[in-house]
């Protein structure tokens, strides 16, 4: 038989095909992150089973916000929920063939959606009721997981007769999941209140989902831009990072020329929408938040920087929201001011991440666009001599993430340089004095 010789170009545009669903949902600085939904049976009933569904996000600096997450799948019989604690259906479905005991449910694909905070304790179970809010792993592990309860029928009772769910999906207010098959895993162990029994699930399965930026949109949700003290240029966001400039979702320039209360006057201005569409202050690159790192002081065996994360949306507050970024000073973190600070360590070699994020109840919040839309800190780094330099913007980050999106940056060629007369004098130029009362007061603290 003859075998057909494929041109290379379309043997690189097939293999690019072939591993780019695998290869969008990686995320360098959180390799291992993932929502994974565990699914309990706790016991059966007459016609079916009750089970606990329990998500777990372990996802480092990615969370889920307001209006919080939407969890789905396919039933693979004719199954129905009797009943739930916790969440509810959106949708009850066709029910018409039961006439005395009404199921809460009966799609064969159910979309399940976390219930309220206050609702009546005998509807809640430990982690629900949160509006479908789950924060991310490395900032809030206590707060990364909800859960619910459901009375499942005509489903089978025993763990022979019980088919696995299919086609899950987990949409949050940005979507971007991809979800796997559910898979059967050893049986879950409980442990009582007292710590003195335990107890064993009837049957238990996984479903792992991962986050894709591309599943999202298009265009990036957020930039970087750069200044330092040894150099006046600031560089500013790519333009048309996040899109370019359209009358719909865009606050003209004309508008900021006016006092706030006009602005405030402005129909759509600080109104939700239903679809959560944007109304942005217009810019060169048009994204809802800018990410500025200034490379602020120099000093004998530190150095200085100062961010500022600035909010563009004028419909949209970013509550618990993260940062990370990517850096290989940032090894040697001395000190965060005004924000809180976990490193990131996404390989035993390597530990060149670190994740920053609000204080609770001072600066968790990044408020809408305007006077209060934006929040600051500062970072001082030691130095290490064998790789610290100011040349060819080393002193910038290599990625910076915002709410578990990666933002566009400059192109490395317009980072601010270092003036060619400071290279070898920089360091030696400073004042011993000045240097020393640093070093008190850093060791002081």
């Amino acid at each position: 038989m003859a075998i057909t010789r494929i041109p290379y170009p379309v043997f690189l545009a097939v293999l690019f095909v072939m591993i780019l669903p695998h290869a969008v949902a990686y995320d360098p600085l959180d390799p291992n992150g993932n929502i994974t939904i565990k699914w309990d049976i706790m016991s059966w009933t007459p016609d079916g089973y009750v089970a606990v569904v329990t998500m777990f996000n372990f996802q480092m600096y990615r969370h889920i916000t307001s209006p919080g997450w939407t969890l789905g799948w396919t039933w693979t019989k004719k199954e129905i929920i009797w009943s739930m604690v916790g969440a509810q259906a959106t949708d009850q479905g066709d029910c018409s063939k039961f006439k005395i005991n009404i199921p809460h449910c009966c799609k064969r694909t159910p979309a399940i959606v976390d219930l309220l905070p206050g609702v009546p304790y005998n509807q809640q179970i430990a982690n629900c009721c949160k509006g479908g809010v789950v924060a991310s792993w490395g900032q809030d592990p206590a707060a990364a997981v909800s859960s619910f309860q459901l009375s499942v029928g005509l489903s089978g009772t025993s763990d022979k007769t019980v088919r696995l769910p299919k086609n899950f999906t987990l949409l949050g207010p940005g979507r971007g999941y991809t979800c796997s098959q559910a898979n059967k895993v050893p049986p879950s162990v409980f442990l009582s209140s007292d710590g003195r029994r335990t107890t064993q699930a009837m049957m238990t399965w996984n479903v792992t989902c991962t986050y894709s930026q591309l599943l999202v949109a298009k265009n990036p949700s957020c930039c970087v831009s750069f200044s330092s003290f040894y150099n006046d240029t600031i560089v500013p966001c790519p333009t048309c990072a996040c899109g370019c400039q359209n009358n719909s979702t865009c606050v003209i320039e004309l508008l900021f020329c006016r006092s706030d209360s006009k602005i405030l006057s402005v129909v759509g201005v600080n109104t939700p929408t239903n679809d959560n569409t944007p109304l942005l202050q217009c810019t060169d690159n048009m994204c809802p938040i800018r990410v500025h790192w200034h490379v602020k002081q120099n000093y004998q065996l530190y150095w200085r920087v100062k961010i500022a994360i600035t909010n563009f949306n004028y419909r949209m507050n970013y509550s618990q929201w993260t940062l990370a970024a990517q850096h290989p000073n940032l090894n040697n973190v001395t000190q965060v001011f005004s924000f809180d600070y976990k490193p990131l360590v996404p390989y035993p070699s390597t530990n060149d991440s670190g994740m920053f994020y609000g204080i609770k109840y001072y600066n968790d919040i990044l408020m809408e666009a305007g006077p209060d839309g934006n929040v600051q800190s500062e970072l001082i780094l030691q130095k290490d001599f064998n790789t610290f330099t100011f040349k060819e913007g080393w002193a910038f980050p290599r990625k910076v993430y915002f709410n578990g999106d990666e933002c566009a940056m400059p192109p490395p060629d317009v980072y601010p340089y270092l003036p060619s007369s400071a290279h070898g004098n920089l360091v030696s130029s400073l004042i011993p004095l000045a240097s020393a009362i640093f070093m008190l007061l850093v060791h002081w603290q």
